[in-house]
């Protein structure tokens, strides 16, 4: 679990109810909200271009297509500002590429 350290976050009721189930709680320090800010991004990003309207029948079908999007779509072909905008797969193929020839 990761928090960004709201109070509800923080609270005792919660925290008892994570380590009643094996979970430890994670917050950052205080004013430190950047640490999640690329999970934050890349959930954001899934959730608007991927999942938001569909209806899944099951929870195997609801993996499948969130699978699909990051293999098919966001590693092959989404342009990622931070990457300068290229994809994920042909960055990395480009640095490796770059790599060898150094």
């Amino acid at each position: 679990m990761r928090s960004d350290r709201g109070s509800q976050d923080a609270s005792k009721s919660y925290r008892r109810l994570l380590k009643a189930h094996g979970f430890m709680g994670s917050m950052s320090r205080k004013g430190n909200c950047w640490d999640n800010a690329v999970a934050e991004s890349f959930f954001g990003s899934l959730k608007s271009e991927q999942v938001q309207w569909k209806h899944y029948q099951t929870r195997k079908e609801a993996q499948q297509d969130v699978l699909s999007y990051i293999s098919m779509f966001y590693n092959s072909y989404r342009l990622h500002s931070y990457l300068g905008y290229k994809s994920p797969n042909p960055y990395e193929a480009e640095i490796a590429e770059l790599k060898e020839v150094a």
